[in-house]
């Protein structure tokens, strides 16, 4: 397997997230109430799925070993806009947290922006997904010998065995930030550890 089929692989699991989103937000429009709990959830898969998990591989691993290659000009292109994205698929999600809190501190008007904001995300993933699998993985891998594609792939595999210890690490931090401690001498031992 090349570095990129465990990352097609979550493309898929994103994908089915935001068909879910879709139905939320028809059911929205319907006249439905807002349900606080589904977006946490949706914001919660966001940010540690599609945002640390994946877009973390993508970033820390796959993008890391292109920038010591030659990038084709349109390589280095798109590998900047997806960089770019990303960025952007952050504010989305940040905006939507905005948005639906401000509903539930009783500013009415804030449907509205949920509404856009799960909108954005509904049109953001498929275009960025479709950019990635059809238009740059599969190019890109021909910079990589073989044994660096199984490098990336270990370094993967690696990166998701650690991923549910760095979520609740987070959580624990800001948990220890909020009573006044400070977390920041025993995490960067803890996470070297696991």
């Amino acid at each position: 397997m090349q570095p990129i089929g465990p990352l097609m692989i979550e493309h898929r699991l994103i994908e089915r997230m935001i068909d879910v989103l879709v139905k939320e937000s028809e059911r929205l429009d319907s006249g439905g109430d807002v349900d606080a709990v589904f977006i946490d959830t949706v914001v919660d898969f966001i940010r540690t799925y599609a945002d640390k998990t994946h877009h973390g591989k993508e970033e820390d691993i796959l993008f890391r070993e292109l920038e010591g290659k030659s990038l084709k000009p349109d390589h280095e292109k798109t590998m900047k806009e997806l960089v770019q994205e990303h960025v952007e698929a952050r504010e989305m999600t940040a905006a939507l947290v905005r948005a639906k809190d401000a509903f539930l501190e009783g500013d009415r008007s804030a449907l509205q922006g949920i509404k856009e904001k799960m909108a954005a995300l509904v049109q953001f993933y498929p275009a960025h997904i479709e950019k990635e699998d059809k238009h740059f993985f599969k190019p890109v891998m021909k910079y990589f010998t073989k044994k660096e594609q199984d490098a990336m792939l270990e370094e993967g595999r690696t990166f998701d065995r650690r991923m549910i210890h760095r979520k609740y690490l987070s959580i624990t931090e800001q948990g220890e930030i909020r009573v006044g401690k400070d977390p920041s001498r025993e995490s960067s031992d803890w996470i070297e550890y696991m």
